[in-house]
């Protein structure tokens, strides 16, 4: 079966209904720019998963400690962590159990994230996030396992909802650990909790877990974004997320990746550079780059864009996020590329700043069922685990060409506009008989179409062929178009889909 890829630039401007500014640091700063492109372009890559191990009970996170083991540790939802070994496999009995303190009630409670400290060869600690017994409060906590006992460092009451828990753990390029936490569940943030700062609900945090200082198990960094600011949490490194699941840093550049799950319109990537704390990610002002109808604005607030975005309607629920690969297999293929996912579609999403300030992107293959989590060894190799019914996966990638192009030419003006596209067969077999799908701007809407059969839901467009333009031979093309009328985006779509495989796109 052909799979489903698509690429085009990353067009900011395509979902954009109202203006964001950012604040100076970020726009002076901007997430670094890709010191080299990697030789392939992205939408000649191939991701493929190989499973190497069963038994798994809801995996949620995995980690890989650098002591020469090549141990990979596994949470499980219930409170476990799980020892795989590329030569013996899946331990059958768990190197932590926890569960004991654990809440796992509820689809999104339980052990959530882990990480591993830079001295953990040494200091055998681990870390932990999870909704803890018995009122279901998010804790952060260190588990000494040499003693084989779990030390509470921090907890948020979360007891409205049980969603949106939020839960990455991992150790930052300053040393210090970050956490995530969800915006308290529920719908469209009930709590307005992602936009306060008298709450860590909504919010990545950054302490210093090496030491702890007075009353705290743990000490906040003098140089954290709202430290003496009355009324706030000094603990909160970023705001403004709705369930940021999963975040990484780039090993080579320190700069951070978030997913950050939406709430029924858009998924969202944020990027950002080293050290840019204090930034607000719009929610629940914006849902991705749309702004969120009942949401929380407030006046003169600055907000800062996600640099992707992709809308459920096309299958997916929930973005995974992933991490950048920096790996020795697959250097030459997809090193410096961001590598995502989505729980319900399995889609992989590929991500790399490009040289103009921009980003490419294209949709490079399929993941299993239902990922949580993806998670690198101590070289940097992928792998993936994946919540139902349980598995490890080894994820490999490889370059294959997409078999068709789609070249677009836009001719606007005042609320209307007309766009031609150009469907060429770059494949080795006849296409008889096709529907092209892709995405409108937000409020574009189609007034009539040529050469096609076309149908418009929502923003999304299914243009099947027009009966005199079925079959196209390889390396032959065909034309068609429409004319929309526009709210003043009058962008072309970035990336399409030809009878469930993705095509290249030109100009």
């Amino acid at each position: 079966m052909p799979r489903r890829r698509w690429a085009g630039p990353v067009l900011l401007a395509l979902l954009l209904t109202a203006p964001l500014s950012l604040p100076a640091s970020a726009a002076d700063a901007g997430p670094p720019r890709a010191e080299a492109s990697s030789p392939v372009p992205l939408p000649s890559l191939s991701a493929t998963t190989t499973q190497v191990a069963s038994g798994l009970k809801r995996p949620t996170a995995l980690v890989a400690p650098d002591d020469g083991t090549d141990r990979l540790f596994i949470t499980e939802k219930s409170g476990t962590v799980r020892v795989y070994r590329p030569d013996t496999g899946l331990a059958a009995t768990p190197i932590v159990d926890i569960k004991s303190a654990v809440d796992e009630s509820g689809n999104e409670r339980g052990l959530l994230g882990i990480a591993l400290p830079p001295d953990f060869a040494e200091s055998q600690d681990l870390y932990l996030a999870y909704t803890a017994l018995p009122d279901a409060a998010v804790t952060l906590a260190r588990y000494r396992l040499d003693e084989s006992r779990l030390e509470v460092l921090l907890s948020q009451p979360h007891a409205e909802n049980s969603n949106h828990n939020g839960g990455q753990l991992a150790f930052g390029p300053d040393g210090h650990l970050y956490w995530s936490i969800g915006d308290g569940g529920g719908s469209a943030d009930p709590l307005r909790a992602a936009q306060r700062l008298d709450t860590l609900l909504g919010k990545i945090m950054r302490i210093d877990v090496s030491r702890s200082c007075g009353e705290l198990a743990y000490c906040v960094p003098g140089d954290n974004p709202f430290v003496g600011t009355p009324g706030a949490r000094e603990e909160i490194w970023l705001y403004g997320l709705r369930n940021p699941w999963r975040f990484s840093f780039d090993d080579a550049d320190g700069s951070l990746w978030i997913g950050d799950v939406g709430q029924g319109h858009w998924e969202e990537i944020d990027h950002l550079a080293p050290g840019q704390g204090g930034l607000n990610l719009g929610w629940s002002c914006y849902e991705g780059l749309e702004k969120f109808e009942g949401g929380d604005c407030k006046a003169g607030e600055t907000y800062t864009e996600p640099v992707f975005t992709y809308s459920p309607y096309t299958g997916g629920c929930s973005v995974i996020g992933g991490r950048v690969y920096r790996g020795q297999e697959y250097a030459g293929l997809v090193g410096g590329t961001y590598i995502a996912t989505d729980y319900c579609s399995s889609t992989v999403w590929a991500l790399r700043p490009d040289d103009a300030g921009g980003y490419e992107e294209a949709e490079i293959g399929k993941m299993p069922t239902q990922v949580t989590s993806i998670g690198a060894t101590a070289d940097g190799e992928f792998y993936v685990v994946n919540d139902l019914p349980g598995g490890l996966h080894r994820v490999s990638f490889a370059q294959e060409e997409p078999t068709c192009r789609v070249d677009r030419t836009v001719n606007a003006w005042g609320t209307g506009s007309t766009v031609d596209l150009t469907v060429t067969n770059t494949g080795t077999t006849p296409v008889n008989g096709w529907t092209l799908e892709f995405s409108l701007a937000l409020g574009q809407t189609v007034v009539s179409d040529w050469n096609t059969d076309l149908t418009q839901g929502s923003n999304t467009i299914e243009a099947a062929d027009a009966g005199h333009n079925a079959t196209i031979a390889p390396g032959a093309s065909i034309t068609l178009g429409y004319l929309v009328e526009h709210s003043g985006d009058a962008s072309a779509p970035p990336r399409f889909m030809l009878n469930g495989d993705a095509c290249a796109v030109g100009r």
